[in-house]
């Protein structure tokens, strides 16, 4: 059946368009598609790689009562019986807030504001995706939802969780001086939007990897270690000490379990600044 030249400059117009509007979808929806087989994007969480990449051995640490108990959740866990936490000891929490520039914790409100009002020390973290938007992006969707810090003594600085992307490469396509640069765009906004330095989660096998084991960010960066062992081994170069330590995922209640490195009074004081 013959097609008139109407049909045709519809059908090129209609080609045309839908052309355009996969051209014009913003850089971010392109990069946050996973590789075949990867989680949805979203379910990342603190420690994703590292039972997989960084397996210390396993073993619980000494107890120490210069260190104080805390816990890290996710939509993982849900809603979360923080009473039962408080009554075993665990006295600060961070709570999943955002992923990247296209995902917040749905469960946000129950563990943020719940672990608050037991009693508890408590915080936000975000989960980077350096392939997917820029790090001041990131640092302003985290802000803007959920992540922000007060000085009451009582709600601790934001945390940037940085770690093996579970959608894909392990150093999400960048170079080690890429990535230390999109670390460093996303710390300097947090700071310029909250006047706090966020606290850097990662694990030291990665950020050799990824990062050639920068320095730089150290003076001013409170480290958060992860490693899942006895003691928390090596750290990133440039830090001599670490402010928080996860060292198992399963723990009792939640499963991610650490250490605030100083007494309940310390973790008080680094919260308020």
């Amino acid at each position: 059946m013959p097609v008139h030249r109407s049909g045709l400059l519809r059908i090129r117009a209609l080609a045309t368009a839908v052309l355009l509007a996969v051209l014009s979808l913003p850089h971010t929806a392109a990069a946050a598609a996973s590789s075949p087989g990867a989680p949805p994007r979203g379910s990342a969480h603190m420690g994703v790689g590292v039972l997989a990449h960084d397996d210390g051995g396993g073993g619980l640490p000494t107890v120490r009562t210069a260190h104080t108990e805390g816990v890290d959740v996710s939509s993982h866990q849900g809603d979360v019986a923080w009473t039962t936490l408080w009554n075993s000891g665990v006295r600060w929490a961070y709570a999943k807030a955002t992923e990247g520039t296209y995902y917040t914790n749905p469960y946000h409100s129950q563990q943020y504001d719940g672990s608050y009002d037991v009693g508890m020390v408590r915080g936000a973290y975000h989960f980077g995706t350096p392939d997917t938007a820029s790090g001041a992006a990131q640092a302003d969707y985290f802000v803007s939802r959920g992540g922000g810090w007060s000085a009451d003594g009582r709600t601790l600085p934001g945390v940037l969780d940085i770690e093996w992307n579970p959608y894909g490469d392990a150093c999400y396509g960048k170079s080690q001086s890429a990535m230390v640069s999109w670390i460093r765009d996303f710390l300097d906004r947090y700071r310029e939007r909250t006047g706090r330095s966020a606290v850097l989660y990662t694990a030291t096998s990665w950020w050799k990897q990824c990062t050639g084991d920068y320095a730089g960010f150290a003076p001013t960066t409170p480290l958060w270690i992860a490693r899942y062992a006895s003691t928390p081994g090596e750290l990133p170069a440039g830090w001599s000490t670490y402010t928080m330590w996860q060292y198992t995922s399963t723990g009792p209640t939640v499963g991610d379990h650490d250490r605030f490195n100083g007494t309940p009074d310390r973790l008080r004081a680094f919260a308020a600044g």
